[in-house]
């Protein structure tokens, strides 16, 4: 008799069917969820529940989108069409993406106008923030990688395009955009708004609010949880902003409440994810990424900080190691805007109040400028409004009243 010992027979596994290359197949139900991250930027709703969302099919990872505009003619249409295929290609199993658009009959266009009133009559915030305007949020995973210096110089950069821009610091616990522009408070207010700090940029302006405005620079901030929303949605809600082409949000890093409920104010919002060239760094912003897309925020790009030092003989380190822009980049799906060198003159323009974006002498201010011409022409272009949705909410208030009346 044998005493040998016989393992219990291995059970039998269940496989997932795939596709291509051994990816999960991608479903209709995983794609029209994926949509509901496109966001129409006149109506501030997504594209699903507005029900622009035609038809979806799938055969073997090729997905095929029809999407129903306003009008024939409408500007959103290229802008629309590129939202959709970035969100969708952003699915496992996915090969191929095509965006057939179409427009809308009359009883279509009445649905949507009805969702339109209904969910902004829903919307717990009523900002100064223009329609037409761009809003890029500038987030990190960790502190220390340089977000608000990224987020300081890219609105000057901006600003120097002849933008109007803001830059709303919401980094409440580490405020330091006052510093980074060389402005003191106190906040001036109007009619109960308060009104930013302003400052000539070239052809452009730059329109700026912060806590560092409300309190001193060396007191801190206790707040937590429903305190610091709050705080956000009191920037929001209660700053006269008036015209404005682009809005930079510097916000703190990780993955908190501001900007949980940042996704809930502002849900047109656009990410830009900042790291640094090294593994570490680049693995937890790719945390920052998921949490925008959790709240069906679109992640626009990445951008590399504090990149290989070149000294005055022309040789060049790699203090932070290497390409952890370029693998965040491919990680999540998004463009790599930019990468921008470690240099001393950041750290030195930051303490005078001078940023590195303004000044020509320095191989700083091209790199910003390239990054600020990306954004305005490739990845979040403004897009002239009026034709479309835009008008036939103008035409429901002539007739109608006011949302919200």
């Amino acid at each position: 008799m044998s005493n040998s010992f016989q393992p219990p027979a291995a059970p039998v596994e269940q496989f997932t069917p795939t596709g291509p290359a051994g990816a999960a197949s991608v479903s209709t139900d995983a794609v029209r969820t994926a949509l509901t991250g496109v966001i129409d930027p006149e109506l501030g709703t997504d594209i699903v529940e507005l029900g622009m969302v035609r038809e979806i099919a799938v055969d073997k990872g090729a997905v095929s989108i029809e999407v129903a505009l306003t009008a024939a003619a409408c500007p959103l249409r290229d802008q629309l069409r590129t939202d959709v295929e970035r969100q969708v290609r952003a699915l496992p199993g996915v090969r191929s993406v095509e965006v057939r658009t179409g427009v809308m009959d009359a009883g279509e266009r009445s649905a949507l106008m009805a969702r339109a009133r209904l969910k902004a009559q829903e919307r717990a915030v009523t900002t100064d923030i223009p329609a037409r305007a761009k809003v890029l949020a500038i987030a990190s995973g960790k502190g220390g990688v340089g977000k608000s210096s990224i987020s300081v110089n890219l609105a000057v950069a901006l600003a120097r395009r002849g933008l109007v821009v803001g830059l709303l610091d919401a980094d409440v616990w580490g405020h330091s955009v006052p510093r980074l522009l060389g402005m003191d408070g106190p906040v001036q207010a109007r009619a109960g708004k308060m009104i930013p700090f302003e400052r000539v940029v070239g052809a452009g302006l730059l329109k700026v609010i912060s806590m560092g405005f409300l309190s001193g620079e060396d007191e801190a901030i206790m707040w937590r949880g429903l305190m610091l929303n709050r705080a956000v949605q009191h920037f929001l809600e209660d700053v006269r902003w008036g015209a404005l082409d682009y809005l930079v949000i510097d916000l703190p890093p990780g993955t908190g409440d501001v900007q949980m409920g940042l996704a809930r104010m502002i849900p047109r919002t656009e990410v830009l994810v900042v790291t640094t060239p090294n593994q570490a760094a680049q693995k937890v912003a790719g945390r920052a990424a998921d949490m925008a897309r959790r709240g069906h925020i679109r992640v626009a790009g990445v951008i590399e900080n504090m990149s290989a030092f070149t000294c005055e003989h022309g040789e060049s380190y790699e203090i932070f190691g290497s390409g952890g822009g370029q693998r965040l980049a491919e990680q999540i799906g998004a463009p790599l805007i930019g990468a921008v060198p470690l240099d001393a003159n950041l750290a030195a323009g930051g303490d005078t109040g001078m940023p590195v974006a303004l000044d020509d002498a320095g191989p700083l201010a091209a790199v910003f400028a390239a990054m600020a011409e990306r954004v305005t022409t490739e990845i979040s272009p403004l897009v002239e409004m009026g034709t479309c949705s835009a008008r036939l909410l103008e035409r429901v208030e002539e007739a109608l009243g006011p949302i919200g009346a």
